[in-house]
């Protein structure tokens, strides 16, 4: 099968694939940059951007840690990360994932069309707000990440009411993916809520409003998966695990280095202080918490409005923003590293361009 190319409001992605948004700082400019340059197309996280280049765009307190959400979410730092990904981009499309749970979200979406963004990718919640935010950057392209059709029918309902808006493209994820899932622990082996399965009844509802591409996401490894969503009728897949065995992701070589190294059965869901699963590798971090032994929670950067100022991260035993960072400066021992339900089978690194020509082309080309 060949791939068509995937577009995505007025931007044509040549090659369908969406690299995930993944934070805390694993793709940056570096691996969003080198995707978009490839033909995919790249996407920035927004979560931790007053860490870019250590702490440089953040005020911080006695801990090192960027500051309350202003500093968490750093205008200067996403600037400068979007500046430094368009000089390995060019002219190629260029997205940011920003989670709709994030405190100051607002601020970072119209932070992102400031500094030159062309596609917003939100999930974490129903962005049902989100066009409003845009309305100066009519061309940047609006794409919500959901679960359901009714999650889909929700979002173009209040779209259409409120700002005479579709959606340009949607991300259904399902729960194989990394990070935080939009389904409860049952939920996520039940065969009814499977990436599969949610495909044509999301497509059903498209066509209810009219015609945007549809992205399948969670789980997708190779050619041969990417060729079963798109007979099931997506237009395009988005895939973050992977990138994650690439040169240019920006991870520590520790992370990269964990995730390598683990096996089927130390990927977990795990509990987090949103309040939905999230899937990541079972390390140290996760056995002191469970001992109710793990590092001082003090919400110091006050990510995301599901944890009421860390009163959800005392009850989980950690918290989120200061374990996800860890795991970006490469601290095995107190880290939290994300990766999707395939990533035991990471076993190597390569370049974005030759990860994109296997994704495009087989294993073998």
């Amino acid at each position: 099968m060949s791939f068509k190319p995937l577009k995505i409001g007025r931007y044509t992605i040549e090659k369908p694939i969406v690299q995930g948004g993944m934070g805390l700082g694993i793709s940056w400019d570096r691996l969003a940059g080198n995707v978009s340059k490839e033909g995919g197309l790249g996407v920035i996280s927004s979560v931790g951007t007053g860490y870019y280049k250590n702490n440089k765009y953040s005020q911080k307190d006695i801990n090192n840690r960027p500051l309350d959400a202003k500093n968490f979410y750093s205008k200067e730092g996403l600037r400068a990360i979007v500046k430094n990904a368009r000089k390995i981009s060019k002219d190629k499309p260029l997205a940011v994932n920003i989670l709709y749970a994030s405190n100051d979200y607002e601020r970072i979406v119209k932070d992102s069309c400031e500094a030159g963004i062309d596609i917003i990718i939100t999930g974490a919640g129903l962005p049902t707000n989100m066009p409003e935010f845009t309305q100066e950057y009519p061309d940047v392209a609006l794409v919500p990440i959901v679960s359901s059709a009714k999650a889909l029918k929700i979002i173009c309902k209040r779209w259409t009411k409120r700002y005479n808006k579709l959606p340009d493209a949607v991300v259904v994820e399902g729960p194989l993916s990394g990070g935080h899932q939009g389904f409860t622990y049952e939920q996520c082996k039940m065969p009814e809520f499977q990436l599969e399965n949610l495909i044509k009844p999301i497509k059903d509802e498209i066509k209810l409003w009219g015609d945007f591409p549809l992205i399948a996401a969670g789980g997708i490894w190779d050619k041969s998966d990417i060729e079963r969503m798109i007979e099931l009728g997506a237009n395009g897949v988005q895939m973050g695990t992977r990138f994650i065995g690439t040169y240019e992701c920006d991870a520590s070589e520790n992370f990269k280095d964990i995730i390598l190294k683990a096996k089927e059965e130390d990927i977990k869901l795990l509990k987090s202080p949103v309040g939905y699963p999230a899937r990541g590798v079972r390390t140290n971090l996760i056995d002191l918490v469970e001992n109710r032994d793990g590092p001082a929670i003090k919400c110091i950067s006050n990510c995301v409005a599901p944890c009421h100022r860390g009163v959800e991260a005392k009850a989980v035993g950690y918290c989120i923003a200061d374990r996800l960072s860890d795991a970006y400066l490469g601290n095995k021992e107190l880290g939290l590293f994300f990766t999707g339900a395939n990533g035991y089978k990471l076993n190597e690194i390569i370049s974005v361009r030759e990860l994109l020509d296997k994704l495009m082309n087989g294993e073998d080309s």
